[in-house]
């Protein structure tokens, strides 16, 4: 893992206190193995953190390891750059993993242990159609009914399978199924599918296989494989648990352990990948990695620190019980580690000119900054100031009361980073707006403050000759509703929020050109911006995607 992380105590919770049990006995040699399994069927998101920052930090804490397993079953949404995309995500969270695997790697296995099945009289291949099979299942208050293809022979099944294998049948034509329990009163337990007939090309092994085996008969069997002592789900899988056991007890493999939690969700968006993929596919966001998106390539373009979404992911904590975080909660996260690293700049939204009357007309003189005033060490930059300087509108008023602090007329403030002055004057068109400001500068100012009046006022400020122009993504929540997903009568996507992106144009200092494509800045009074290297290329244009406002609240 990155050296880039917090002091902060390690966590406790249920499932660390498991494991330190299991250690203590001595289970499996008190080895602890982890595994991260992703379906590679799209980008990973904030849930996804939550269960990489668990298995990965749990295996390094305990002297283990941890592996990335790509559970690629179903070939119809899965392909290489969702492959690549999450090793990049999860390299850039701070991680790396023992071994790189893929269910893919064990099809062969797995073909072996469902013909075991069969031979031990615990798998039959049932020629029924889907609709049937649905229906025969029964439901949560009724049992199901026995297929009438339950009870033939182990050599007819063995013969169909191995038909199944070699291509013989259409799609849908039969399913291999395990024997188990139809009346069982967990629904997952009443004879599941083990293989369906799917002529799909796949994104590794090609068109090797007209048949795919379930994610239930893949998943705790891959953990035996790879020698899983703690397969850690979140809760949807509780109820697959049974099942999970049965596998490993019914072929008397290695015994992994799986053990649940609960998912992260999230207030003002939505986490399903499924339903993600709805967003990019009707064309809602740009794609995966738009930075509104809650996926850890949108947050990583937004400008979030990954050291941010650890903390979030610790603060959240690791419990059973379902629950919502508050989104505010992880925009503190990133606000607490990125006042802490960000550089700082200077940049005009809406900007008004000031002509200063007692400035030399041709001198632009180099005054100082801190590049991070919360880090002495990261030194100083240089800030161009001359004649003619440019400051947001909201931080002038001609009348204002004794409680405004900013510039006013006949008023005076401090520009950051450099002097006083003071408002003698305003210039306005024929329509009466104020296009201009005529302001004396008291050069006796320059890091000190003067010894005969109080000024409380600090605004900022660009110099208009020097300035860099660039387009600003300002970015909102995905969302306008808080629970996007719970109103039963609309469907999530028309509480999505059309506003939630929208580009302006500022004028900035001139040392923006030196941030790193990916780098995020505050903008001083502003709040944080991420350079897009993706957005500059397209636009031509030098391009920043809004990370955060600096205050809670501020960017509603």
């Amino acid at each position: 893992m990155s050296d880039n992380s917090d002091n902060s105590d390690k966590p406790d919770d249920f499932i660390r206190k498991i494991i330190r049990a299991n250690v203590a006995e001595g289970l499996h040699e008190g080895r602890v193995h982890t595994r991260f399994p992703p379906e590679p069927n799209g980008y990973l998101q904030i849930g996804h953190a939550k269960a990489i920052c668990l298995n990965f930090e749990v295996a390094q804490e305990f002297g283990g390891l941890c592996n990335l397993r790509f559970d690629d079953t179903n070939p119809e949404k899965e392909s290489e750059e969702f492959v690549q995309a999450i090793q990049d995500d999860i390299r850039w969270l701070g991680f790396e993993w023992d071994k790189l695997c893929f269910s893919s790697d064990y099809f062969e296995q797995l073909f072996e242990w469902a013909h075991r099945l069969i031979e031990q009289g615990m798998a039959y291949v049932d020629e029924q159609d889907p609709d049937a099979i649905k229906e025969n299942r029964g439901s949560l208050t009724e049992p199901g009914k026995d297929s009438p293809f339950r009870n033939r022979p182990t050599e007819e099944s063995i013969e169909l399978f191995n038909k199944m294998r070699s291509g013989d049948f259409q799609d849908g034509a039969m399913v291999l199924r395990a024997k188990i329990d139809m009346t069982h009163p967990n629904m997952n337990m009443r004879d599941p599918i083990l293989y369906r007939i799917k002529r799909m090309h796949h994104h590794r092994v090609g068109d090797a296989w007209p048949i795919y085996p379930s994610y239930d008969f893949t998943h705790g069997q891959s953990d035996s494989i790879e020698g899983i002592t703690h397969s850690l789900c979140s809760l949807e899988f509780e109820d697959h648990r049974p099942l999970y056991d049965w596998f490993i007890e019914k072929l008397g493999i290695f015994p992994s352990k799986q053990t649940e939690f609960s998912r992260l969700n999230m207030t003002y968006t939505v986490v399903s990948k499924r339903k993600l993929r709805e967003l990019v596919d009707n064309g809602l966001v740009d794609g995966w990695e738009d930075p509104r998106m809650p996926t850890i390539a949108g947050m990583r373009n937004r400008g979030y620190p990954a050291l941010a979404i650890r903390n979030f992911c610790k603060t959240v904590g690791i419990t059973k019980v379902p629950s919502i975080s508050d989104i505010a909660l992880l925009e503190h996260s990133v606000r607490d580690v990125l006042n802490r690293v960000a550089p700082r700049r200077m940049a005009i939204f809406d900007p008004l000119e000031i002509e200063l009357t007692n400035w030399e007309q041709a001198e632009v003189r180099d005054l100082e900054g801190a590049i991070n005033p919360e880090d002495a060490e990261k030194g100083l930059r240089k800030i161009p100031f001359g004649k003619t300087l440019l400051i947001e509108q909201n931080d002038f008023r001609e009348e204002a009361n004794r409680k405004f602090f900013r510039l006013k007329l006949g008023g005076e403030v401090r520009l950051r980073n450099a002097y006083i002055i003071r408002c003698d004057s305003v210039v306005k068109n024929p329509s009466g707006n104020i296009v201009k400001l005529l302001c004396h500068v008291d050069l006796d100012t320059l890091g000190k403050n003067p010894e005969d009046r109080k000024v409380k006022g600090v605004i900022h400020w660009v110099n208009k000759a020097t300035a860099v122009e660039a387009t600003a993504r300002q970015l909102g929540r995905l969302f306008t509703e808080e629970k996007p997903e719970s109103n039963p009568d609309k469907h999530f996507t028309e509480f999505f929020d059309t506003d939630s992106s929208k580009e302006t144009t500022m004028l900035c200092e001139p040392s923006i050109l030196d941030l790193d494509y990916g780098e995020t800045c505050q903008f001083e009074r502003i709040g944080y911006y991420c350079r897009d290297a993706i957005k500059e290329a397209d636009t031509r244009s030098i391009y920043f995607n809004q990370t955060i406002s600096l205050k809670e609240g501020s960017g509603k």
